[in-house]
């Protein structure tokens, strides 16, 4: 891997600035290289503060972010693909001018539990828009990467076999795959072999635990995840995401379903997470030394 790096979520309801940038701080203080933020409106944050904090302190900003039922690119409805695509825009720009260089998340849809069937021309308006993006991206700096989750958090991609499809369906190689433990472990029948099947596809990895708590006190099988990123190579950035009603506000507990918390102190939380991640991606080299020479 790269970086690794945790989600801002862990310290700050990240509403206001101050929090933001406290977010940075701990991240580092916690020996964290990047750090992952929810959309930033240029409105609401000072991104040129932002951006030179970040360089200050020699950690990598990526973005991720959901569109609203308004905002679904998958929609059939013309003014919602138009206002979707509009605000992707404004993200890419905003990831650009904080100095990041990612823009992951639920970016082909809306980001909640859909009341119907997806639709064949709401899958090929989405790749549609979404290539567009990409090539706006590709102009930005940014990567685009779309974050394959749960079947109660979208309808529209919720296996990387799904994903890759419509990354063909997009035809824009600068797009890749954001994947993310917590989703996988619901979704995929193999999260090893996904990873596998994803390859140099895969732009982002997030680190969740099936409870969205501590890491290896859920059900996920941590080894063979470790060992499919170092059978693809995988050398991008690693993230770790949790979350907790202690921190986050309420509309993203909803959207996330944290109806109880597995944790309410974030330090502790964040130390644990950090040796785990190094702990398992070691014993997994060690695992392939052994044999190679086996």
């Amino acid at each position: 891997m790269k970086r690794l790096g945790i989600h801002s979520f862990v310290w700050t309801d990240g509403t206001t600035q101050q929090g933001l940038e406290m977010a940075l701080e701990k991240s580092v203080e916690h020996g964290y290289r990047c750090i992952e933020f929810a959309y930033l409106r240029p409105e609401l944050f000072d991104l040129d503060r932002l951006a030179r904090k970040s360089q200050e302190l020699d950690v990598q900003i990526g973005v991720t972010m959901g569109l609203p039922r308004d905002k679904d690119i998958s929609s059939g409805d013309p003014d919602a693909v138009r206002a979707g695509h509009q605000m992707l825009s404004d993200a890419v720009r905003a990831v650009r001018d904080v100095g990041g260089d990612k823009l992951g998340g639920i970016l082909y849809s809306a980001h909640t539990k859909y009341d119907r069937q997806p639709t064949g021309e709401g899958w090929k308006t989405s790749a549609g828009v979404i290539a567009e993006i990409g090539a706006e991206a590709r102009e930005a700096g940014v990567m685009l990467t779309l974050e394959i989750v749960n079947r109660f958090e979208t309808n529209l991609l919720n296996t990387t076999a799904q994903g890759l499809r419509f990354l063909d369906e997009c035809g824009n190689p600068d797009v890749t795959l954001h994947l993310d433990t917590f989703h996988m472990q619901m979704e995929e029948s193999d999260p090893a072999q996904a990873i596998r099947m994803a390859g140099d596809r895969l732009g982002y990895f997030h680190i969740g635990e099936s409870n969205r708590g501590y890491l290896g006190c859920g059900t996920i099988a941590w080894e063979p995840i470790f060992d499919a990123l170092l059978d693809i190579g995988y050398d991008r950035d690693v993230v770790f995401e949790s979350f907790s009603t202690a921190v986050v506000d309420e509309s993203l507990s909803l959207a996330c379903a944290i109806w109880r918390n597995t944790w309410t102190e974030n330090d502790p939380l964040a130390a644990h997470a950090k040796q785990f991640i190094e702990m398992k991606h070691a014993e997994a080299r060690r695992r392939r030394t052994a044999n190679a020479a086996a």
